[in-house]
């Protein structure tokens, strides 16, 4: 499973999600350019549900030495009952290895999930913790709307 694999997948299965890939033109901070971020179209907060590292960010996150030639990570937030269910005991993973699923090495305590170049088979198990990252985007905008529904 290559990036443009993962972005097709999720942009073609998610009608109304935005894939951004961060350059120079959108404004993004240099060191995320290159790296891949899938939003709710409707989040005015801009928060993705997943996303695609392709490089270390310097001392904040380089647990996964992600400047490894070819190396991506992907990143999926999930609910706490399931990251919970996946990771039920603390774990000490080898944020390194390729195609395991793993916590996140910076945001699994807000239930990031990642896998470093997942291979096919393993993107199809985890193609229902996308679903879940997708639900829960798409429950955060539609409790943001109904709150200013009631606010009008």
């Amino acid at each position: 499973m290559d990036q443009d694999s993962i972005r097709r997948f999720i942009a073609e299965t998610y009608g109304d999600v935005t894939v951004q890939v961060a350059n120079s033109d959108d404004g993004s901070p240099e060191v995320a350019w290159g790296d891949t971020f899938f939003l709710h179209r409707d989040d005015k907060h801009q928060f993705p549900f997943a996303t695609i590292v392709t490089k270390d960010y310097r001392d904040f996150d380089n647990l996964s030495n992600l400047d490894r030639e070819g190396v991506f990570r992907l990143n999926i937030g999930v609910s706490k009952k399931t990251f919970e269910s996946l990771f039920p005991t603390a774990v000490d993973p080898d944020f390194t290895a390729l195609d395991v699923l793993m916590p996140h090495p910076v945001y699994g305590q807000n239930h990031f999930v990642c896998v470093l170049n997942p291979s096919d088979a393993t993107f199809i198990s985890l193609k229902p913790l996308l679903d879940e990252a997708y639900r829960i985007a798409a429950g955060r905008v539609e409790r943001r709307k109904e709150r200013a529904d009631e606010r009008a």
